[in-house]
């Protein structure tokens, strides 16, 4: 295949990949070096439990007054624009390449961070993910895995029911929406996992899965997550 592949190396130097955001020239993580710099890092001062920005890295009155069954997140972009276009453009309208961006931040938040035993992308009910075509959490594991020489397991924990989408819903009603709705099989006795996601806001999906993950035995469920939305006022 040596001939193909010189023929591409060609082609994209004659025409490079146009930036996700601006249609600038791109790197390898699909954006312009100028939007790559743009993107919104979370606030360094923040929850070490949810991620939520606090002062003094504080854990969050949230946290405090319902500890969640997730141990922590990792988050490394605030769900603002520009990360905020590129999530939906992944999900709602099916470009696959703005996983990219998402995952290449997500992986350089996790270079000091140990080793899970188990990577999982959040589950899609089936119904679900047969209209969307896609797992968007599942595009951007197998991404951050590659970096790693991790490989996501899709088949630990499945989603029984879609209920309505959390981004339609006010947050104080998310909790309820997402009660129950996963179910693992799968003995995770003793097992430290993490759970990749596009964009956390509550937390109530990540914790409903969380709980579920230990319920099987799991010892730790940690939140690999692209962007961490910021709580209204």
């Amino acid at each position: 295949m040596p001939l193909i592949d010189n023929c591409l190396g060609v082609l994209r130097w004659l025409a490079p990949p146009a930036c996700l955001l601006c249609a600038d020239s791109a790197g390898d993580c699909g954006l312009c070096r100028h939007c790559w710099e743009r993107l919104p890092a979370l606030a360094a001062r923040r929850c070490p439990v949810c991620a939520a920005p606090t002062p003094e890295n504080r854990t969050c009155g949230r946290c405090l007054q319902r500890a969640p069954r997730f141990d922590r997140v990792v988050a490394p972009l605030e769900y603002t624009h520009p990360a905020d276009a590129l999530v939906q453009s992944l999900k709602y309208r099916a470009s696959l390449g703005s996983a990219r961006p998402l995952a290449r931040a997500l992986a350089d938040a996790l270079e000091r961070e140990p080793y899970p035993d188990l990577v999982l992308p959040m589950p899609l009910a089936a119904e679900r993910l047969a209209q969307r075509g896609f797992n968007q959490a599942a595009e951007i594991a197998r991404l951050v895995c590659r970096e790693f020489g991790l490989c996501p397991v899709t088949n630990l924990a499945r989603r029984v029911r879609a209920g309505a989408p959390q981004a339609s819903l006010p947050w104080k009603q998310r909790i309820g929406n997402v009660r129950g709705v996963f179910r693992c099989e799968v003995d995770l006795s003793g097992k430290r996992l993490a759970v990749v996601d596009d964009v956390l806001t509550t937390g109530a999906t990540l914790d409903a899965l969380a709980a579920e993950l230990k319920r099987a035995g799991a010892q730790e469920v940690v939140g690999w997550v692209a962007a961490r939305a910021v709580a209204p006022a």
